[in-house]
């Protein structure tokens, strides 16, 4: 039977590469995984307070569908937190989805027809290409200065053309932890302006950030069409529970899919109920695990950035926030850096991710390390990586 072509050539390099995982489990040998960022798989876990939530949602019975766009009490929460980071909305410019990814699909799809542009940063999370290709469009990467983390602003002007419709940005950013500062996304928000593009902008990991304050882009944005994903499986330990949202700017020009949009929430019917509950107790409750959340990661940032920098044929830049690195593959004897990681799994029992996987322009010659593990793993991972590179 027929399968479309546009499905077919879907790629999530992330979980892809698990396959060889497991092909070498099969044959009994251990392997580390560093590939994906899930902070409950590596020991973290939600606080008990927002875990009880959840149990008590369903315990009193809110197991029936709620409204599409989200839970009204949940809303209020959502547009609290993101009018302390800089906007000024009230919930009407809240939708809640299930997680991220469901958001970021609506909203492409909302944007983009066939043959349009969307700018994505390279390199770029995955499904950001994966779903303006599989609406019709053509994901275009433009350039970020690894070194002073900044994006390229020369290099978006000179990209957009009469496709373009958007620009997006992922800050703190996946897979290199760089985190943009208040002047560049002041320079991306006069550009969007001067061409009336949208400017999407994930926030998702918005509280873990390490050697400066995170600025959001609600506090530059004024009255820009900027729409913001965010959600509760990294900063809250939520990932399995599938919960995030969509906040929209309270900007004229975002008038047609504000209304627009939430069609798609009324199609798929609602976000889970009683993990609504959970997330707003996330927001309302105890936030200090955050914080110790954030400083255990430091101290396994600077430990891995240490280790891989002294390595042989191997450099990486220090990432100022999220849980990832994204090491640069010098004199690569394997050829590819999808070979790099296949042949370090198959050598040493370490899974990472083919730079490639995040795009092929500025991701490919790297690899995407996690470093959620705890501090024994990590060593090992480590140590059989400079072996390999030696």
């Amino acid at each position: 039977m027929k399968v479309s072509k546009k499905v077919a050539g879907v790629e999530y390099a992330i979980r892809d590469i698990v396959s060889a995982a497991r092909d070498i489990e099969q044959q009994g040998e251990s392997v580390d995984y560093l590939n994906i960022g899930d902070p409950v798989q590596f020991g973290y876990q939600p606080p008990e307070n927002v875990k009880q939530a959840l149990i008590d949602a369903v315990n009193k019975g809110n197991n029936f569908y709620t409204q599409s766009e989200g839970l009204p009490e949940l809303l209020d929460a959502i547009a609290q937190k993101e009018n302390s980071k800089g906007l000024s909305i009230g919930p009407e410019n809240i939708l809640v989805t299930n997680g991220v990814s469901e958001g970021l699909d609506m909203v492409i799809s909302s944007i983009v027809e066939e043959g349009d542009e969307v700018l994505l940063p390279g390199p770029y999370y995955p499904p950001y290409a994966s779903y303006v290709r599989l609406h019709g469009g053509k994901p275009i990467e433009f350039a970020v200065d690894f070194k002073n983390s900044r994006p390229d602003i020369d290099d978006i002007k000179g990209k957009i053309s009469s496709k373009t419709v958007a620009i997006c940005l992922i800050s703190p950013n996946n897979p290199t932890g760089l985190v943009f500062d208040e002047n560049s996304l002041k320079q991306i928000i006069d550009i969007a302006n001067e061409h009336s593009l949208y400017l999407i902008c994930d926030e998702i990991y918005d509280k873990i950030v390490f050697d400066q304050e995170f600025t959001g882009i609600g506090k530059v944005a004024g009255n820009s069409p900027v729409i913001i994903l965010n959600g509760f499986s990294k900063v809250h330990l939520m990932s399995g529970w599938r919960v995030g949202y969509i906040a929209f700017n309270d900007s004229p020009q975002l008038d047609s899919i504000r209304e627009n949009l939430p069609k798609l929430a009324r199609v798929r019917i609602s976000t889970n109920l009683p993990v609504q509950y959970a997330a707003l107790e996330s927001l309302q409750g105890p936030q200090d695990y955050i914080g110790k959340f954030v400083a255990e990661l430091k101290i396994h940032r600077d430990y891995v950035i240490k280790r891989l920098n002294a390595m042989n044929n191997i450099t990486c830049s220090n990432p100022q926030g999220a849980f990832y690195a994204f090491p640069k593959i010098i004199d690569n004897k394997f050829g590819s850096d999808k070979n790099f990681v296949l042949e370090l799994l198959k050598q040493k029992g370490v899974l990472t991710v083919h730079g490639s996987g995040f795009g092929t322009q500025y991701g490919s010659g790297h690899f995407r390390i996690v470093y959620l593990p705890n501090m024994e793993i990590l060593e090992s991972a480590m140590n059989k990586i400079e072996d390999f590179v030696r």
